[in-house]
């Protein structure tokens, strides 16, 4: 029985992230989430009292979806820079692939100021990014080692233009060149120049596609 409410509840976090990433999170109503995940809302209601809570829901498991990849990478040993590298591969296939992290994006853009923002995907993303470039830093593979504002800058300022090319419809293929040739640009300044060539800014050892959310 638990199983069974389990995977009910999983159904309805994802029919909510297609809904939102669809309709928004204004236009998004719990009838439609109810009917894309082709059940009743009274069974809806039995697991969400509202759609804050299925917004929530989504955004939580946009952030695990991040932080298991995050673990995966780590456990494979790659130095930091190149999980920086994967991590912006990976938001570029995920954000074709995966409504809930387009969703946790949406959630983020049209509920601010209404949420805090430590709890949107794209900060989420941030922080982990962040935890990278201290590793480096302490490992000596940074360029410019006393400098703890520009790469965050710069790193937030690159997810959110991936987020926008994703959504202008461009082919995740092209998104990924396009990823690869910011990388290959910015591993000039970030990195000392011996140390370039340590990395791959294609990520071509990742898989064709990152796992996302089941």
């Amino acid at each position: 029985m638990q199983a069974r409410s389990e995977r009910t509840r999983r159904r309805l976090v994802r029919a909510a992230a297609e809904t939102f990433d669809r309709s928004g999170y204004a236009g998004a109503t719990l009838g439609q989430i109810a009917r894309t995940a082709g059940l009743t809302k009274g069974a809806l209601y039995f697991h969400f009292a509202s759609k804050d809570d299925l917004a929530g829901a989504v955004r939580d498991q946009g952030q695990s979806v991040l932080r298991d990849f995050a673990v995966r990478q780590r456990e494979a040993g790659a130095a930091p820079v190149q999980q920086l590298i994967d991590l912006t591969h990976w938001l570029a296939w995920t954000l074709h692939e995966d409504a809930v992290v387009r969703a946790s994006f949406r959630i983020t853009q049209e509920c601010a100021g209404q949420q805090d923002p430590a709890d949107g995907f794209h900060q989420a993303w941030i922080m982990q990014a962040v935890r990278l470039v201290e590793q480096a830093r302490a490992a000596g593979d940074l360029a410019a080692p006393h400098d703890a504002e520009g790469p965050k800058a710069l790193l937030s300022t690159a997810v959110c233009g991936v987020q926008v090319l994703a959504a202008s419809g461009m082919p995740c293929l092209e998104l990924r060149r396009q990823v690869a040739a910011l990388w290959e640009f910015l591993l000039r300044f970030l990195v000392p120049a011996p140390h370039a060539a340590r990395y791959d800014a294609h990520a071509a050892h990742l898989p064709a596609r990152p796992a996302t959310a089941a």
